[in-house]
């Protein structure tokens, strides 16, 4: 059974909005054997909406569309969708109710325009939207079903794991799709390939292997699917053993997990603790760090020392090393990460210091340069890097870099 996904919005064509809905849509549909078949993002405009919907009908059992449900001119979607249906419209008493209900409990008063969030196609199944004005509305038309949803993320997500999963579940015999990811580090993407071509040449037509590359790291995912998960499991899990045994000394963890995740399992398992000083990248390393539950187990906290006074105040950095050698320089990221080590108290620490850009860069620190040091019991370790002249790539380059140097760290010292 195959999906595909519309999201609607010129928000989102003109990159004042990034869609998250449809990655997260496309993995919960993928979880429960439905694969899909193309996403595609239209504008606020019904002949390009009518479109999107008669090629998605053509590819897919199953179309899923978010966005342009509010009550303003702007958002035509129930519109065009009846439009495209040939249906009239009638306003939903139950959908009145939980309006109404929703503007008496934040005292607020009510006009003819929220009232019109009650009128659907006359032709859907009304799903209530727990967390909003919006309706979900659900057609069972020329042998498809449309789903229309909000596009705010939290009402969508709701309405998908309470009402859309279940009844999608309900309509089709699904077959179950297997993955197996393996989280690979310090390897190029061709150079794994070159590793592994034997095994990859070796697997059987149904089982796919897909190379996904990020900085500094790639993800190697099997994929099957059947009617047998236990059967499908074992069978990809030979395979995944044998990429394995290959290439041990770059795997980081059997499963999808993200690179900073792995790290944390790593040293929750050795109860060591790790601390972050940061001065280029503004956060970004202990905000990846943090959005794991659990990570205080092993993250104690961190700094971000912009300032000279910051960097001499709580981390310790000499003042004498900062005017010899400036910021960005290997003798301040070392103290700088020693620092952290001493005043948070933590088995591990990692320091970066660097020109994110796009300005402040000297002849002989351009911008893109970053030092990134790791320090613990046995010493500190660093490393400069340099990368391009954008600084939102930068920022990520180098929380990348770092949490690389951090697991070499680790792995090197393992007891």
């Amino acid at each position: 059974m195959l999906a595909e996904i519309i999201t609607i919005g010129d928000e989102i064509l003109i990159g004042q909005i990034v869609d998250t809905n449809s990655a997260w849509m496309a993995k919960q549909l993928n979880l429960i054997g439905m694969k899909v078949k193309q996403i595609t993002s239209v504008s606020d405009d019904a002949d390009h909406i009518i479109e999107a919907l008669e090629q998605a009908e053509k590819r897919a059992d199953i179309i899923l569309i978010t966005g342009g449900l509010g009550p303003t001119k702007d958002d035509i979607t129930k519109v065009t969708l009846a439009k495209y249906f040939h249906m009239g419209f009638r306003r939903d008493a139950e959908t009145l109710q939980h309006v109404t209900e929703i503007f008496e409990r934040l005292n607020r008063p009510m006009i003819d325009l929220n009232r019109k969030q009650a009128d659907v196609p006359d032709g859907c199944t009304v799903i209530k939207n727990k967390n909003g004005t919006a309706p979900c509305m659900w057609f069972e038309e020329h042998g498809k079903i449309f789903v229309s949803m909000p596009g705010v993320p939290f009402e969508m997500m709701y309405l998908m794991d309470d009402e859309i999963i279940p009844r999608i579940k309900k309509a089709f015999k699904l077959p179950v799709i297997y993955h197996k990811t393996i989280l690979t580090s310090n390897i190029g993407e061709s150079f794994l390939a070159v590793e592994i071509e034997e095994i990859e040449a070796a697997l059987p037509a149904h089982i796919k292997l897909a190379y996904l590359p990020r900085l500094g790291q790639v993800r190697l995912r099997l994929s099957t699917s059947g009617t047998d998960e236990a059967l499908l499991q074992q069978e990809v899990e030979i395979y995944a053993q044998q990429i394995i045994t290959k290439i041990k000394k770059y795997v980081v963890a059997e499963e999808d997990i993200a690179l900073e995740k792995a790290i944390l399992n790593f040293m929750e398992a050795r109860k060591l603790t790790l601390s972050t000083a940061e001065s280029c990248t503004g956060g970004y390393i202990a905000h990846l760090i943090t959005q794991h539950p659990g990570c205080s187990s092993v993250y104690e906290g961190g700094a971000v020392t912009y300032s000279y006074e910051l960097k001499m105040s709580i981390l310790g950095v000499q003042q004498e090393t900062l005017a010899k050698y400036g910021a960005v320089s290997e003798e301040t990221v070392k103290e700088m990460a020693l620092g952290a080590i001493k005043h948070f108290k933590t088995d591990y620490a990692v320091a970066v210091s660097g020109i994110a850009g796009p300005d402040g860069g000297l002849p002989d620190k351009p911008v893109g340069t970053v030092w990134i040091a790791v320090a613990h019991a046995k010493g500190v370790v660093s490393k400069v890097f340099s990368f391009g002249n954008k600084r939102a790539q930068n920022i990520e380059r180098s929380a990348s870099a770092a949490l690389s140097m951090i697991l070499n760290e680790l792995q090197q010292h393992e007891d």
